[in-house]
This record gives C-alpha cells, sequence and structure tokens, in this order.
C-alpha cells in the first residue's frame, strides 16, 4: 500500500515537473517574439528616421455603408424579354373600345370597370412620364414601372405620353405605341385615357389586376 502511494506521488511529481517545462517554454517563445518584434521597430525606426504623429483632428467620416446588391444581370435579361414581348406591330385597335375615352379591357372585364376608371374611383398610386424618351428607352422605363408597381401591389396608375405636339405632323406616335405595351402586359386589365386634369389626351390612367 504505502509502495503504491508513493509510486502516485512520483507520478504527480513528474506531471507537475512536465507542467513546468512547459510554462517556462512558452514564456521563452513569448519573450523571443517581444524581443523580435522590438528589434524589427527599432530598425524601421532606424530606416525612416525621426517621425512626427500628426495632430488629432475632427474630421468627418467619410467611411459610406456598402450598397446592397443589384440583380444587374437578372435585370438585363427581363429588358431583353421585355423587348421581345411588348411588340410595336400588334394590333390593338380591334380591343379598344371605341369610345370618347379610347378604353381598353381584358375580355371578362366588365365595362362598369372601365367606366369607374374614367370617374376617378380608383386613387392614382404611381405615374410615369415618358415625355422626351426615345421609343426603346419608352418601352423598358414604362414595362419595368408596370412590373414594380404590380410586385408594390399598387392597382392603378398614369401614364403620360404626351399629345404629340412635338412629334412629326403633330400626332401622338408615343401614344399609340404606349397603348400597343399596356395592352401585352399580363399585369394590365384595363385603361382609359385621363380626364382633364389627371392629363386628358396626354394621358392613359390604367388599372392592374389585384394580388
Amino acid at each position: 500500500m504505502i509502495a503504491r502511494r508513493f509510486a502516485e506521488l512520483g507520478h504527480l511529481r513528474d506531471e507537475l515537473a512536465r507542467r513546468a517545462r512547459q510554462r517556462a517554454e512558452q514564456e521563452a517563445r513569448k519573450q523571443a517574439e517581444r524581443e523580435a518584434a522590438e528589434r524589427h521597430r527599432r530598425q524601421f525606426a532606424l530606416a525612416v528616421g525621426p517621425v512626427t504623429p500628426l495632430p488629432p483632428h475632427d474630421g468627418a467620416d467619410i467611411r459610406r455603408p456598402r450598397p446592397k446588391p443589384e440583380p444587374r444581370q437578372r435585370e438585363l435579361d427581363e429588358q431583353a424579354a421585355l423587348r421581345e414581348a411588348l411588340s410595336d406591330e400588334v394590333d390593338v385597335e380591334s380591343l379598344l373600345l371605341t369610345d370618347d375615352g379610347l378604353s381598353f379591357r381584358r375580355p371578362g372585364v366588365s365595362a362598369d370597370v372601365v367606366t369607374r376608371l374614367r370617374r376617378g374611383q380608383w386613387s392614382i398610386q404611381g405615374e410615369i412620364d415618358l415625355h422626351g424618351l426615345r421609343r426603346e428607352e419608352a418601352r423598358e422605363q414604362m414595362a419595368a414601372f408596370v412590373r414594380d408597381s404590380a410586385r408594390r401591389g399598387h392597382r392603378c396608375l398614369r401614364v403620360v405620353h404626351g399629345k404629340g405636339h412635338g412629334s412629326p405632323g403633330r400626332q401622338p406616335v408615343l401614344k399609340a405605341k404606349v397603348q400597343r405595351w399596356l395592352a401585352q402586359c399580363n399585369e394590365v386589365v384595363a385603361f382609359t385615357q385621363a380626364s382633364g386634369p389627371e392629363g386628358g389626351a396626354g394621358a392613359l390612367v390604367v388599372l392592374l389586376s389585384g394580388s
């Protein structure tokens, strides 16, 4: 029994000695690293020469938050798809209602919807002005506007295309194109010429399908 206890004490002594050696080695490594860092600092100071610290200043923090990533490629793909989908050659005249408001509605949409749309019973929730844009620019911006408005849950929009007073022959070229494009947008269920206060013959009031 006594011999076993002496053996256990011997193992304990050896373990304590081993741990002491490990601590001494770790401290020696840290000391060597500190001395090396000090040597490098002195060498750098000798190479650079005396330096003067800059005084403290109250300058503005010019760090700006990084912009959120934007799906540029997806947007380019969608624009290309829109250019192919919204044709200038589609004949929508047969779909336009021959009334004073030059209205359009999808099959299955009642004429009462157009009447209420013309009377302003839906609040305008968004507007885009296509004045001065080239055809491709106008088509892409209008389609993107309709798509984004539908995503936001908007129902009623105003699309300003102008009255064509600045066009050759003073004919509203863009107006006819906008009607064709809108009729091809799946989100659009109806549109009608705006009332006088809303733009008259130079704008359309558009109704989108609900979510």
